[in-house]
């Protein structure tokens, strides 16, 4: 079998030094394999934001390490961090505040591709994305703060997906959204998975989206991994008190 395209292996993370140092996470494993989407779910504090970050390569873990492709992510290799930053791409949570109101979404999209010297027809590419979160390219001109909360999030998953991607990450990716847009966002992205066999890592609070778009799930708690397994087995038959207590939150999964 080859290499996960994303690991954490024994992976811990402590803020501060001595005594009083608080330790956040505690040995996490966990593998992500190409063409698989996982969800990684727990309630604020759990340390959701925390694995994210390492598998972003955005913080180093304390103890154990983060793999990228079967070898150790290491953040003083530039050529080797440009290639992971192609690879893994990142959806935030509130699409208002990760979209830059003064450039046009046209220029939002080119940037990754300019940033990471993708070559090619940019403007073409802008369009085809547009196109593949279901705008329209003639929309390329206009500025986020003309669009809904739904649109700037389908922006920002086709600013994530410019550099062709083969992990796309999703903080919280409808938890900003009104309730009436946030199926159409979950329908979004099942779709682009399935369209382009890709890769999908999905953080949320909310263990009935993450059924709805995940394969396998980890259930995150006082930065432990307290279950892990495919998704249908997890919510039909939880083995953790507190995978049953999220479950009993959620009054219908459909």
């Amino acid at each position: 079998m080859s290499a996960p395209l994303l690991a954490l292996r024994g992976a811990e993370k402590s803020y501060g030094s001595g005594p009083r140092a608080a330790r956040v996470l505690h040995g996490i494993d966990l593998e992500v394999r190409a063409g698989s989407s996982l969800g990684i779910v727990g309630e604020s504090g759990a340390g959701k934001s925390t694995i994210l970050n390492l598998l972003m390569g955005l913080s180093s873990p304390t103890a154990g390490t983060v793999e990228f492709r079967g070898e150790p992510l290491r953040r003083a290799r530039p050529g080797r961090m440009r290639d992971f930053r192609r690879a893994v791409q990142l959806v935030f949570q509130d699409p208002r505040s990760s979209l830059d109101p003064r450039m046009s979404v046209g220029r939002i999209l080119r940037e990754p591709l300019e940033s990471l010297r993708i070559p090619g027809d940019h403007g073409a590419r802008v369009a085809e994305l547009l196109e593949s979160v279901g705008l329209e390219p003639g929309m390329a001109s206009r500025y986020p703060g003309e669009f809904s909360g739904g649109q700037r999030q389908r922006i920002a998953i086709a600013r994530a997906l410019a550099p062709s991607p083969e992990v796309l990450v999703a903080d919280e990716p409808v938890s900003a959204l009104d309730v009436s847009v946030r199926a159409q966002t979950i329908a979004l992205l099942a779709r682009l998975k399935e369209e382009l066999g890709m890769t999908m890592v999905i953080v949320s609070h909310d263990i009935a989206i993450v059924g709805q778009l995940c394969e396998q799930i980890v259930i995150l708690s006082d930065g432990r991994i307290v279950e892990h397994g495919p998704t249908p087995e997890v919510l039909t038959d939880p083995r953790d008190p507190y995978t049953r207590r999220l479950l009993a939150a959620v009054p219908q999964l459909g």
